[in-house]
């Protein structure tokens, strides 16, 4: 069975998604110094959100694993396996969180994940809401698995 790829070569990943509260932009090692000090001040917070219960992640790293861990995802990005963005905040454009969409295991489909940072928790369900119309407006899937929260079928 050949490799189907995760989105069709002629799909464009939008670079972003523009709300009142938050923007989001594709993640990459620019952000390391935000993006550590978002997750590293926010553990507890980020384990309780949908999708991180197993505890495989955050994990502790150091300043370097980190910016080693956002270019795998910019490379990612660049090869169109997975797609991550970073959340900016509208106000101040300070890191806020993270946005995940990879492959289902085993299926056709994207399976997503976000999380915000303690201090931005009210905007945990505007931006999964927001991601997930924008996952059915302007991506191509047929189904969507967004951790914790409904499974989206066309």
């Amino acid at each position: 069975m050949p490799d189907i790829p995760f989105v069709p070569p002629t799909f464009e990943p939008p670079m972003a998604l523009v709300h009142e509260a938050f923007v989001l932009e594709p993640l990459d090692p620019r952000h390391n110094d935000r993006d550590y000090a978002a997750w590293t001040n926010s553990l507890d917070h980020i384990r309780s959100t949908p999708g991180f219960p197993d505890g495989g992640w955050p994990r502790e790293m150091t300043p370097d694993e980190n910016r080693d861990d956002l270019k795998r995802h910019a490379r990612d990005f660049a090869s169109r396996k997975g797609f991550t963005y970073t959340v900016l905040g509208a106000d101040d454009g300070d890191v806020i969180g993270c946005v995940y969409i990879y492959p289902l295991t085993g299926e056709s489909g994207a399976q997503v994940q976000s999380w915000v940072r303690a201090d931005r928790a009210a905007l945990d369900v505007p931006l999964a809401e927001a991601v997930a119309a924008w996952l059915e407006d302007a991506w191509p899937f047929e189904r969507i698995e967004y951790s914790g929260r409904p499974t989206l079928s066309r």
